[in-house]
């Protein structure tokens, strides 16, 4: 039997403390990937937006990468792929979001002023990289030209994120069994993500249905599915997205979803009846999808919906990237040794 492949995965974004509360699914992918088979050893890093923070971490991977022995290394998000530059392995990127659409302030509620720098070194680390991954199809637009990528959302977890009764969820919580509850997942204030536009939309809502909005967050990431069986629907209001995991994941509990266009929301929302993609983001028009979603009163076929999307399924992409790059590698290193060959005997 082959030995398993060894991946260096880094990134930048890992949960736990004095770290991201949103990347869970980053740490989610590591260990369906070691579950099937593959040696994965993890480096996480706090880069902070600050350029010392990133030479340092440099100095520690590549100290770590000369004692390792690994076949490839695997950054999640384009600026962690900056640690293996000047590459010594295969390298795979995935990029997630912000690396190549840019980063919004919270303060102001626009890009960045270094957004445009992030982007840019982002897309270098792009050109470098043997293979790039993006989590949804509209990402493509920002790769440098010529440069391909596989398409690949992140997975979800169903044996975690899976519908319970609303009662017993409601109780759980300490949540009044009565009202209509209408879920926020998110940091409050996280401008991208909007906050402001889901309240003022509820606010509207309760002219004409009364309504409460719930927002889940500094919760245990083990009772967001909670909160999702609880809740009568989701509403996003996010900027920008590259693919959205919470819309996935309230999908995956039957949850009803109220989105602005953005990201591939409206590829995961189509044929799902009991959904709503807005037109527009006027706060009215969430407001008027919100009434007609919570009039219905039912919960939706979301989980049939994404179940192609399986962290199993994924995983199994992921590798497969893994074997090509790998496999190409060995060619272009096969081609140099027959070059190398054909001239010394001339």
């Amino acid at each position: 039997m082959s030995a398993p492949v060894r991946v260096l995965m880094i990134t930048s974004e890992w949960p736990g403390q004095g770290g991201s509360r949103t990347a869970h699914f980053i740490k989610r992918q590591a260990d369906f990937l070691r579950a099937a088979g593959v040696d994965v050893d993890v480096f996480p890093f706090r880069g902070a937006k600050n350029p010392f923070n990133y030479l340092l971490a440099w100095a520690r991977f590549q100290w770590k990468l000369r004692r390792g022995r690994y076949d490839l290394v695997h950054a999640q998000f384009g600026q962690s792929g900056l640690l293996a530059l000047p590459k010594r392995l295969p390298l795979v990127v995935t990029f997630r979001g912000s690396d190549l659409l840019g980063t919004v302030s919270d303060r102001s509620g626009r890009h960045m002023r270094a957004s445009a720098l992030h982007t840019r070194l982002c897309r270098m680390v792009a050109r470098a990289a043997d293979a790039r991954v993006v989590v949804s199809a509209h990402m493509k637009e920002y790769l440098p030209p010529a440069v391909e990528a596989h398409v690949i959302p992140s997975g979800i977890d169903f044996d975690h994120f899976r519908p319970l009764p609303r009662a017993e969820a409601r109780e759980r919580l300490g949540l009044p069994r009565d009202e209509r509850l209408v879920l926020f997942v998110g940091r409050p204030t996280q401008a991208r993500k909007r906050l402001w536009l889901s309240e003022r939309a509820v606010e509207i809502l309760n002219e004409r249905l009364p309504a409460r909005l719930v927002v889940a967050w500094s919760v245990p990431h083990a009772d967001i599915p909670v909160y999702m069986s609880a809740c009568d629907a989701l509403v996003f209001t996010s900027m920008q997205e590259g693919s959205p995991n919470v819309v996935k994941e309230a999908l995956a509990c039957d949850l009803p979803v109220v989105s602005v266009p953005v990201g591939d929301v409206a590829e995961r929302l189509r044929g799902v009846e009991g959904c709503e993609l807005c037109a527009d983001e006027r706060p009215e028009t969430i407001a008027a999808a919100l009434e007609r979603v919570l009039r219905r009163g039912r919960r939706v076929e979301g989980r049939a919906a994404v179940r192609h999307l399986d962290e199993r399924f994924i995983t199994d992409k992921v590798i497969g990237v893994y074997e090509n790059v790998l496999a190409g590698c060995e060619e272009s290193a096969g081609a140099r040794l027959v070059s190398r060959t054909s001239q010394a005997g001339r």
